[in-house]
């Protein structure tokens, strides 16, 4: 049985990370927990407690897993443009 403040911190990051199609490392920063925190919440915590957001956050980071090789080609662009 996982603790209240558990629960709500499982929903809160879900409903966050589907609403801004949110990363990992996003959510993390913006509610000041660790990466893992994050992930162990929404791959194993969430899927307890409420699958149908499970499902949705998955999509989520399923589609940010199959677009992170973009983004950092993005930022290695960017921080040799800086120079």
């Amino acid at each position: 049985m996982l603790r209240d403040y558990i629960s709500d911190r499982v929903i809160t990051l879900a409903e966050y990370i589907v609403e801004n199609k949110s990363t990992v490392r996003s959510a993390a920063k913006k509610f000041g927990v660790s990466k893992s925190t994050v992930h162990k919440d929404m791959s194993e915590r969430l899927r307890t407690i409420n699958r149908d957001m499970w499902q949705q956050v998955h999509s989520v980071l399923e589609k940010n897993k199959a677009e992170r090789h973009i983004r950092g080609g993005l930022a290695t662009k960017r921080k040799y443009l800086a120079k």
